[in-house]
């Protein structure tokens, strides 16, 4: 078994960081982390604290990128909810195990040095749903 711990994290796919990250620093008042690109996801990430949770802003680095396919189909907004677990393993196993089809069988990197798995959206009533584990 595995627990959720809490929501990890919103991923808002944008088209522009920096003018993304304004609105929320600048007209929020919210402080942004540094930003990190993940080349295995063809993405820029900022990451801004928001209580016990955080806003992830992803810019796509490739017009193939899956952010950029994202924003193709669906313009800019929400892309993914990302929930925190206790053991990603555990949690790829159990999930599968209760018929919850994965995008990911296997742990990869996440930004931030997170271990992530992406559940199919056909498994969650249409929300990508992201599972994260921090150390």
């Amino acid at each position: 078994m595995f627990k959720t711990l809490k929501v990890d994290h919103i991923g808002i796919a944008v088209k522009d960081l920096e003018q993304a990250k304004k609105f929320y620093t600048e007209v929020l008042g919210m402080t942004a982390m540094g930003e990190e690109t993940v080349e295995q996801q063809k993405v820029k990430v900022c990451f801004i604290p928001c209580g016990d949770s955080e806003v992830e802003l992803l810019e796509s680095t490739a017009p193939d990128g899956p952010i950029a396919k994202f924003i193709d189909k669906n313009g800019e907004g929400i892309q993914h909810v990302a929930l925190r677990v206790d053991n990603i393993e555990a949690a790829i196993a159990d999930l599968k195990e209760k018929g919850v089809r994965m995008i990911d069988e296997v742990p990869r990197y996440g930004a931030g040095g997170a271990s992530i798995a992406f559940v199919h959206p056909k498994s969650t009533g249409g929300i990508l749903l992201e599972l994260s584990e921090r150390k």
